[in-house]
């Protein structure tokens, strides 16, 4: 399988990715019993039931430390470099990403992890370039979160390193203000002697820059919809006029058979099961990270609750599509949604949701 044969390169208009199941929780910090149990099997069988659907993606998150509050929201979370290796081995056709937080891994031993997990999938993973913006975590490991220009620059040197490795045949030396290298060579290199689909999650105007000079797809925090076909655009202007920049979001999607169950459930998650002492403590980390405005981000507490931040999608399966048809005609090429429950919502979107879009002229018609 060559690259560009893999599902993040198909027709469908719009593509889907299961988000954060490698986390206790997933992304809904609420105290409901069915919450997502991050255990490894079930891991596993989330990955085949999003692989034999047609899911193009998935897509999990570098957590070191939990949320806190009364259930510690992605307290317990599995490295993602050797989770998208292992679930790479476990399915067939899914595209498999890895998030690293690159201050906390030196690029040659990163580059060196990620040319073994692309040869365990023949070239279905991807590499999900993270710079940082977790106090606590920084500190964990040693030191202090740099100001947000700094970590796009340290970025800047270290995925530079790491596309010369997986490209270069002969050693090479490398001078930086933060690497000093002598003689770097690796083998083998990635799947293909093609460099993995490199993504970026930022949302500041750097981040957004970085994602166009570096990353195949970037995703992007939605904080007001109507604004989204603009920034899509603006993100697109900066990428070099030879490729195309995918550009995704992150969300999460409460969908029920009809709209009122749908909000109800919905209620329920937030307003009963809410982790509250979590979701003030996440507010107050993500104040560093420049995703979200400091002016709105009170106003997205129980975005934050239902889905740590991301774009709610809510409603019954028609309302769904409509909704992610909106963000399709604004130029989005794709969502990473997170579930409640990973196994316990996935037929509903299997069965209701898929065929729907297929309907709708978001996704081809499934074989």
């Amino acid at each position: 399988m060559q690259r560009h044969a893999t599902r993040m390169f198909n027709a469908n208009r719009f593509k889907l990715g299961l988000f954060a199941p490698n986390c206790s929780g997933g992304l809904a910090m609420t105290k409901a019993p069915e919450r997502w149990d991050a255990t490894w099997e079930n891991n596993v069988k989330a990955a085949r039931l999003a692989d034999a659907a047609g899911l193009e993606f998935l897509l999990p998150v570098a957590r070191w430390q939990g949320y806190r509050g009364a259930t510690d929201p992605e307290g317990s979370a599995w490295e993602t470099l050797t989770w998208a290796t292992g679930l790479l081995a476990a399915t067939e056709g899914v595209n498999v990403f890895g998030t690293v937080h690159v201050a906390f891994i030196h690029p040659i031993f990163a580059a060196k992890q990620v040319v073994t997990a692309d040869h365990v999938g023949r070239g279905r993973f991807g590499l999900n370039v993270v710079s940082g913006g977790n106090a606590g975590e920084a500190r964990m490991f040693g030191g202090e979160l740099p100001e947000h220009e700094t970590r796009y620059a340290y970025s800047e040197e270290w995925v530079t390193i790491a596309k010369r490795i997986w490209s270069e045949h002969e050693p090479f030396d490398f001078r930086g203000r933060y690497f000093n290298l002598e003689r770097v060579i690796s083998k083998p290199k990635p799947y293909g002697n093609e460099r993995p689909l490199l993504m970026s999650a930022g949302s500041s105007p750097t981040g957004r820059a970085f994602a166009a000079r570096h990353a195949d797809c970037l995703f992007m925090v939605i904080i007001e919809q109507q604004s989204l076909a603009e920034e899509i655009r603006a993100v697109r202007a900066m990428a070099p006029s030879d490729r195309r920049v995918g550009v995704f979001s992150s969300g999460h999607m409460i969908c029920r058979p009809t709209d009122k169950e749908a909000r109800e459930y919905h209620h329920y998650i937030v307003h009963e099961m809410g982790d509250w002492e979590a979701v003030d403590f996440i507010m107050g980390v993500r104040k560093d990270s420049h995703s979200f405005p400091p002016d709105k981000i009170q106003a997205l507490r129980e975005r934050f609750t239902s889905g740590t931040g991301t774009f709610l999608v809510l409603g019954s399966p028609d309302t769904v599509v409509a909704k992610f048809k909106e963000l399709s005609d604004a130029g989005l090429d794709g969502m990473a949604i997170g579930l409640v429950n990973y196994l316990d919502d996935f037929p509903l979107l299997r069965d209701e949701v898929l065929p729907r879009m297929e309907r709708a002229g978001l996704r081809q018609p499934r074989h």
